[in-house]
């Protein structure tokens, strides 16, 4: 991937046309079975990709077409897991689920998302982004019946996802992204042992891995969650220096709209920034100088070369027409920070 300023870029999920699955927005069931949801999901991404190009978007993905949940539907591909016997578990420490349980030893026996990885290189001239859950976020949407330690258990999410990932790297794609949301709340764990489950995740990836920690989708229970952190969320402040001292390529954070002190980028130095301008919480649509100006305070604390402009988190909970027009908004407000740097 050559290495341009600004790169711009989705997070991952995007909203699902509604022949493909139901009426809510947010880890909706399908509306079709068999063969005929294969080549639904098969003609999303291709949707999905039109989309990012029109708007402008350089480094696209599949928006996760395919997927029904960003966690469990890799889980799903997984032995060890039960998805048949559910119980309610807190999650990320602030809202109750309904969970898949863990009864025996986790284990990948065959590839999850392999396939999809393969359709996406083949249908865009594009560089392309591939998402996967991360570790820790994977055994903080489960509950376990069968280890008993959340860090043994995230070991061996991290066996099972670096396998997937390097397939997925050898089927052409350029960046593949972890999304740790749990980042943000258990901060004892990350520094005991989450970074270095997820290095173990993207252990010998080709091509570049990035994490992306976010406050969450734009629901009530992520949003009465913001809310009560204050007039500073410095969450970011615990992981961002293990962070910069890990392997991982690239961070992406939340920022616009936010109450993130943009100073905690500097925390980062040397790696790859993320930085999310478009508010996934909202259906008000940014417009271009909105965007620019959150890229123009972010240049103050990372090198045009390193900042990729994104979304804060997935857009899946809006409208696609909604979707549409923000990345719209992206493309555009990168374009005018490129201008005034002196780029194309």
């Amino acid at each position: 991937m050559n290495q341009e300023k600004l790169i711009t870029t989705t997070v991952g999920s995007l909203p699902k046309p509604g022949w493909l699955s139901g009426d809510e927005r947010l880890w909706a069931s399908w509306k079709l079975a068999g063969e005929a949801l294969e080549q639904a999901k098969r003609d999303a991404v291709r949707l999905a990709l039109r989309d990012q190009e029109r708007a402008g978007i350089d480094l696209v993905g599949d928006g996760e077409q395919s997927r029904q949940h960003f966690v469990t539907s890799f889980i799903e591909g997984l032995e060890g897991v039960d998805f048949t016997r559910k119980r309610t578990v807190r999650i990320r420490e602030r809202y109750d689920a309904n969970v898949p349980v863990v009864t025996g030893p986790v284990a990948r026996s065959r590839p999850v998302f392999v396939d999809d990885a393969r359709f996406l290189r083949a249908e865009t001239e594009h560089p392309v982004k591939f998402t996967l859950p991360g570790p820790m976020t994977m055994v903080d949407t489960l509950a376990d019946d069968y280890y008993g330690s959340r860090e043994e258990l995230a070991w061996e999410f991290a066996a099972a996802l670096n396998e997937e990932a390097r397939e997925i790297a050898a089927a052409g794609v350029d960046v593949i992204q972890f999304d740790e949301p749990a980042f943000n709340v258990f901060f004892d764990e990350v520094r005991d042992w989450g970074v270095k489950a997820l290095e173990r995740a993207a252990e010998g990836l080709d091509g570049k891995s990035a994490v992306h920690i976010c406050y969450g989708y734009g629901v009530k229970a992520n949003i009465d969650w913001k809310r009560s952190l204050g007039s500073e969320w410095r969450q970011y402040e615990e992981v961002f220096p293990l962070l910069q001292a890990s392997s991982i390529d690239q961070v992406s954070l939340e920022c616009h709209n936010s109450r993130v002190p943009m100073e905690l980028i500097g925390l980062l130095k040397g790696k790859d920034v993320l930085v999310g301008a478009i508010d996934v919480a909202t259906d008000e649509v940014e417009t271009p100088e909105q965007v620019a100006q959150t890229l123009r305070a972010a240049l103050e604390y990372v090198d045009s070369e390193r900042l990729y402009p994104c979304t804060n988190c997935g857009m899946v909970p809006l409208s696609r027409e909604v979707a549409r027009r923000k990345l719209e908004a992206l493309a555009a407000g990168a374009r005018l920070v490129r201008a005034e740097l002196g780029g194309a």
